[in-house]
């Protein structure tokens, strides 16, 4: 099992994942994360003893900017993102906004959102400090992504509404198929 220092230095000596990184940190967003799958899968390739990275289908960057809800301006940032790097395929979110599209209270900023994201396993995010060191927020603890638990984080639980969202993300990502060592939990 790892600790967050030992995630952080995994992703720093991961060139490919540092090259991401970068890459979204010179859009200079405001809170900025690189969150879900991109530290998930690592984590749970490496306790696969995987020696070939399992596809991502998605890199997700939030970032949290109340003065500007525009969708255009997340299309502007994955332009800009694209044509870094084409060959990544990026999704930009505001999480100032996104509490609108997800039907639910407002978010105070990217880590409260990430905190409400449906697994507590999914809910990682990364980002490089001013001297491009990696800093991890893990706002649900990263002790069920490094023991292969698959649950709902304390918002979806407490929130019995999410839980269909929760069982159909688990059918549709179907994650066990890939990482066969998961425990995956329904509500």
């Amino acid at each position: 099992m790892f600790n967050e220092d030992e995630i952080t230095t995994l992703i720093d000596e991961d060139d490919w994942m540092m090259e991401i990184l970068k890459a979204a940190k010179s859009l200079n967003l405001s809170d900025w994360w690189i969150c879900a799958g991109f530290v998930r899968s690592k984590v749970w390739d490496i306790l696969h003893g995987f020696s070939v990275r399992t596809p991502i289908p998605d890199i997700d960057v939030i970032y949290f900017d109340p003065t500007t809800l525009s969708e255009l301006e997340e299309k502007k940032s994955e332009g800009k993102l694209k044509s870094l790097l084409p060959n990544i395929p990026w999704s930009i979110k505001n999480e100032a906004r996104m509490h609108l599209r997800n039907n639910v209270e407002p978010y105070s900023s990217s880590v409260d959102a990430i905190s409400k994201f449906p697994e507590t396993a999914t809910a990682l995010g990364v980002k490089l400090d001013d001297w491009n060191q990696v800093i991890l927020t893990a706002p649900c603890g990263i002790s069920d992504v490094v023991s292969l638990i698959v649950k709902p984080t304390p918002y979806f639980l407490e929130n019995t509404d999410l839980s269909l969202i929760y069982n159909q993300r688990i059918i549709k990502k179907d994650w066990k198929a890939t990482w066969n060592k998961l425990i995956i939990h329904q509500i």
